[in-house]
């Protein structure tokens, strides 16, 4: 894995978007269509601010969460409304949003058409993920119902319930997320560093993000 260290966490969300535009816009050069995946939470807010605000042919671009809390789009903790507010905008309002919510009380019970719509956008193109003191990354949790399906199986998504998770999620497989021609992980403060300088001496199956870390970059600030 490749550790960057900026100086900031303003610098490095700027420096960050750039990087990203830079490898869409090389993708939207050599193919027709391009899939990334993004994270939820507050984190990589600013990212997506600046990215909205880049001139790309976003309508060529197709836009998927990592993982999502089953909620519907109205609540507050709804992933999927924080990324029409923050990416879905400006210039990238013309992307298409590939969906990991559908309105029905479980996961299960969608899931088939779920896997089937995320595997007609697959490989990704990119992917950005962030990472808990956990050491979890998208909703592949310690200790969660399916972890070692979502770490070493065949599926595309799947449903993740965990102890402390409020709602049921659904989240990319490592296979997914590893299958990702560029992988970025965007973390801050002296907590997470110490996680994921553990994670790298640690099973998947105690630190998920571990599955992952091979052939990834790693975006850090302090605060």
């Amino acid at each position: 894995m490749e550790f960057i260290e900026y100086p900031d966490a303003e610098m490095m969300m700027m420096n960050l978007a750039n990087t990203l535009a830079g490898e869409v816009r090389q993708a939207l050069s050599q193919q027709e269509t391009v899939s990334i995946a993004v994270p939820g939470g507050s984190t990589p807010g600013p990212v997506f601010d600046a990215l909205a605000a880049v001139d790309l042919d976003w309508a060529r671009v197709r836009v998927m969460l990592t993982d999502e809390r089953w909620v519907p789009e109205t609540s507050p903790r709804s992933n999927t409304r924080l990324l029409r507010a923050r990416l879905l905008t400006g210039h990238a309002r013309a992307a298409t949003l590939v969906p990991l919510y559908l309105d029905a009380p479980t996961p299960e019970e969608c899931l088939a058409e779920l896997a089937a719509t995320i595997t007609a956008a697959l490989p990704l193109r990119l992917v950005l993920l962030g990472m808990g003191e956990d050491m979890h990354t998208a909703s592949l949790f310690p200790g969660a119902d399916r972890l070692q399906e979502g770490l070493t199986g065949d599926a595309v998504i799947l449903p993740m319930r965990a102890s402390g998770v409020e709602e049921p999620r659904v989240t990319l497989t490592a296979q997914v997320l590893g299958g990702a021609l560029s992988r970025h992980i965007v973390i801050t403060g002296a907590a997470k560093r110490a996680a994921l300088e553990r994670a790298r001496g640690l099973p998947a199956e105690q630190a998920p993000v571990a599955a992952i870390l091979n052939g990834s970059i790693i975006h850090w600030a302090e605060s």
